[in-house]
């Protein structure tokens, strides 16, 4: 038997998350970016940028996935384990490479790439290997990195985009509420996740019947697990008097959105009353500040002003947000739409960011635990739109 290095397998209907328009725009605006930069031939590897020029979000396991784009194709370069589904969640042609031989994924690339031409790459996650390979595959004449260019691309989200974004944000606030109903004490911050993680999804298949289910997640956290934003679910059972953080993930074909919450069950004390109270000053001016011809270091200058003059700005944890898309917590950033000191980035018409302060005071103080709030806003020509619905403060949040 001859086994082929690699071959298509097309079987079903085309299925994507967006109109063929939409990637066309994407691929027209990917192509001005290589004809800017000289580059015949564009093999982007990341989960975040196939996915956002093609439509198909590859489970690498693994193994490698790309892009290749010329002037004249988009061809998605996928692993035999996933047969047919990567074309049929593919907009353009799509390759399945065999592992009968080492490096038949290279054998793929080189033959929609071509050999001694101008190569555009991804810098932040070609690996040291894989670039050798690269290398010795596809002898580039010269290599460009175009891991910049297209992350300013995807800052810039289409009307599509935005609709989706809209959708995951009422998702979220879905979630939110389910977590809420089932707060009580005793309950562990297991059991409020899947209740969140449960409904989002459900909520999810009603408004996207065609998606693929995936990567929707919960964080939630109680005590002195808040500490830290990204810190995982626990068996912790709630007791009176906790403080809460409700974080609610969900995903829609590679598309992250967020709702994250200070809560408390029971009254908090006075202490950590004023602290939460704080926070939503903060998150409230920092809303107020989200506005196209401003930077993301001058926001940022701003809010960092606001809770020195409170003697809180100790306590701030990391940056006051980011912006959304094609991201999630194992792939993606949009590294250059970040509300952080060294981000000069100027806030646009169509990009979309986030507005979350935390302030975590370390345990045996007055008030210990973590505060974070955090909406989504899309920027306007005038202002900022918030889409997220899910009320923040002691009003709604005091269980």
């Amino acid at each position: 038997m001859e086994r082929p290095e690699f071959y298509r397998f097309h079987q079903g209907e085309k299925v994507l998350p967006f109109a063929p328009e939409e990637y066309e725009n994407r691929l027209g605006g990917l192509r001005a970016i290589m004809d800017a930069q000289g580059v015949e031939a564009a093999v982007l590897t990341s989960m975040h940028n196939v996915a956002y020029y093609s439509g198909f979000l590859y489970c690498a396991f693994g193994r490698p996935y790309a892009l290749v784009v010329t002037a004249t194709q988009a061809v998605t370069i996928a692993a035999g384990i996933d047969a047919g589904q990567p074309w049929r969640r593919s907009y353009g042609d799509a390759l399945t490479y065999t592992d009968w031989k080492r490096d038949n994924f290279w054998r793929a690339v080189a033959h929609v790439a071509g050999t001694g031409r101008a190569i555009g790459f991804e810098a932040d996650h070609l690996t040291l290997a894989q670039s050798e390979r690269l290398e010795s595959f596809l002898s580039p004449s010269r290599k460009v990195d175009l891991s910049g260019p297209t992350m300013r691309q995807r800052m810039r989200k289409s009307a599509a985009e935005i609709e989706l974004i809209r959708q995951g944000a009422a998702v979220a606030d879905h979630g939110g509420h389910a977590m809420r109903d089932a707060i009580v004490e005793g309950a562990r911050e297991l059991d409020v996740a899947m209740a969140g993680r449960d409904a989002m999804e459900l909520e999810i298949a009603r408004r996207f019947p065609q998606a693929e289910y995936r990567d929707t997640w919960v964080w939630f956290q109680s005590g002195i697990n808040t500490d830290g934003a990204h810190n995982p679910v626990t068996s912790r059972r709630l007791g009176r008097g906790d403080i809460l953080s409700l974080n609610c993930f969900p995903m829609i074909s590679g598309y992250y959105t967020a709702l994250e919450r200070t809560m408390f069950l029971g009254q908090p004390d006075a202490a950590s009353l004023r602290i939460w109270q704080q926070n939503v000053a903060t998150h409230e001016y920092g809303i107020s500040l989200l506005r196209p011809g401003i930077g993301c270091s001058e926001v940022t200058a701003r809010l960092n002003a606001f809770l020195a003059e409170r003697d809180l700005l100790q306590y701030r944890t990391f940056g006051y947000g980011h912006s959304f898309g094609i991201l999630s917590h194992y792939y993606g950033r949009e590294g250059g739409l970040e509300l952080r000191e060294d981000i000069d980035t100027v806030l646009e018409p169509g990009m979309v960011v986030s507005m979350e302060p935390m302030l975590t005071i370390p345990e045996g103080q007055p008030g210990a635990g973590g505060y974070r709030e955090h909406d989504i806003l899309i920027i306007t020509d005038d202002g900022a739109e918030n889409v997220t619905g899910y009320p923040y403060g002691p009003e709604y949040n005091i269980l």
